[in-house]
């Protein structure tokens, strides 16, 4: 039985994000152009902002600032490398750990390997993944 079979008032996860969209989707800066990335995220307004910032070697970088929680989710083919620029980044693993983040920490979480992400406050981070990479939503872990 799956957590909303269990429980009817739970809201079903978001549709899952496509690799096709992440590979369409532009860098926000050509190589060789100098990024301030400080600038860029104090740019952001929304309460949830993932760009992408350059892509190399069929990977790329993002820049995410939110605040809040993203949904349980797994990249089935990427690993995907967080580091902390401001704030605090907790990463809750389906078997109940967590993986807390500050200023200048980093952890990769490997390709397939449910989580979510929650951010203490407003938190700035980059990712590295595959440019590509399938973002699949799923079902918060039983536990």
């Amino acid at each position: 039985m799956t957590n909303r079979e269990s429980d009817p008032s739970r809201p079903p996860p978001p549709p899952p994000i496509q690799a096709a969209g992440y590979a369409a989707e532009p860098a926000r800066f050509p190589m060789l152009q100098v990024v301030d990335l400080a600038a860029a995220a104090a740019a952001v307004v929304e309460a949830h902002r993932n760009l992408v910032v350059s892509k190399v070697n069929g990977g790329c970088l993002r820049l995410a600032v939110f605040e809040g929680v993203f949904p349980w989710h797994r990249h089935p083919t990427s690993d995907e490398l967080f580091l902390v620029v401001s704030g605090t980044l907790v990463i809750d693993l389906a078997d109940g750990t967590e993986r807390r983040l500050g200023p200048w920490q980093s952890v990769t979480i490997p390709a397939g390997m449910i989580h979510r992400t929650r951010a203490i406050g407003r938190t700035v981070n980059l990712c590295v993944e595959e440019a590509a990479a399938a973002t699949e939503f799923v079902e918060p872990p039983v536990r």
